[in-house]
């Protein structure tokens, strides 16, 4: 499934782009909704293990062990370092045509609300827009 640009918007040179110029205005949604911040993490988390050789097991102990340290961290009035995920543009991009694909082929369209799709392509923007993907 293609994402048309906005109006105002430059043609789109990669799916990731096509991603963020239809999902982006979504993220705006974290203020009203508390929630859909968990929802997203939950599907930016998925995306990431998908993509990554490390099983999310292993995030999960270093997240356990970051928030110990960010208890600890908060006891002494320190900031702690919030854990992130990294994900490469390409695996991205691949992953992103084949989640296009599969839509296309079960002819999605995009709801007012929320589904699963909704939440994992929302979950991409935000990951693209985080780690940058964008940029060259």
């Amino acid at each position: 499934m293609d994402f048309p640009p906005h109006d105002d918007a430059p043609p789109l040179a990669s799916p990731l782009a096509g991603v963020v110029a239809a999902f982006m205005p979504r993220l705006a949604e974290f203020a009203f909704e508390p929630g859909l911040l968990a929802a997203i993490d939950q599907h930016a988390a998925a995306v990431c293990d998908t993509l990554s050789s490390e099983p999310l097991e292993a995030f999960e102990a270093l997240e356990a062990l970051a928030a110990l340290e960010a208890l600890e961290a908060f006891e002494a009035f320190e900031a702690p370092i919030p854990m992130q995920r990294t994900v490469g543009r390409e695996e991205l991009t691949d992953y992103v045509l084949g989640f296009n694909d599969v839509l296309a082929e079960k002819g999605w369209e995009e709801p007012v609300g929320y589904d699963f799709a909704t939440l994992r392509l929302t979950a991409i923007c935000w990951l693209v827009r985080e780690q940058d993907l964008l940029a060259f």
